[in-house]
């Protein structure tokens, strides 16, 4: 569904004039704590004392916080064109390590099980494909994909085609900054959501 608001959001900036709407996207992976996210769940199965459940350790997925999010929409504001795909460019980690790194900070020690990868289940994210590489242009923090505003006489494209290309293949959780255990922890801490979890396990003690 994300992937067809894209199509329909970048063709519709091709119709509309920037000087009255500019029309652009933003991408990115998992807000930490969000709605949908394993680490609320992890920290339930550790108050239930049951095993926290991963299905495969060596999965790797984008972590990112609110503020992260907030600050890749904010840059959008500031320096998109219409009709632009915007892409922080967030660290990852295993789940292993994301799993370790709650247990060490609730519950060191407690049981993490493997359960196995479930059918679908990819094991890492892709931000930007090859396709989308070859054209993306380098934002230090960011990255951005301009949309394709060629027209549709194709015989030029058999006559001359685009020499350059950018180095990067492809932006995904496997060759993004790797994130270990205790950098994990210290990102999670940063959470108000983490803090006030924290808070109320040492109540209840």
């Amino acid at each position: 569904s994300k992937a067809m608001m894209e199509k329909v959001i970048v063709a519709k900036s091709r119709t509309v004039s920037p000087e009255k709407t500019s029309i652009c996207c933003t991408r990115y992976g998992n807000v930490m704590c969000s709605r949908g996210s394993v680490i609320p769940l992890f920290i339930e199965q550790i108050r239930q004392g049951n095993p926290i459940t991963v299905t495969e350790p060596t999965m790797t997925r984008f972590i990112m916080s609110l503020e992260e999010a907030v600050e890749l929409v904010i840059f959008a504001f500031q320096n998109a064109q219409s009709g632009d795909i915007m892409v922080q460019k967030a660290p990852a980690c295993t789940i292993e390590v994301l799993a370790q790194a709650v247990v060490e900070l609730f519950h060191p020690g407690h049981e993490i099980k493997v359960i196995g990868i479930r059918h679908g289940e990819k094991m890492y994210e892709t931000l930007l494909t090859s396709e989308e590489c070859s054209h993306a242009s380098d934002l230090g923090a960011f990255y951005r994909v301009p949309c394709d505003k060629r027209d549709l006489n194709y015989d030029k494209y058999f006559k001359e085609g685009d020499k350059e290309r950018s180095g990067l293949s492809e932006f995904n959780s496997n060759n993004t900054q790797r994130l270990n255990v205790e950098q994990v922890k210290a990102k999670l801490l940063e959470l108000a959501y983490i803090q006030e979890e924290l808070k109320a396990q040492e109540k209840n003690k």
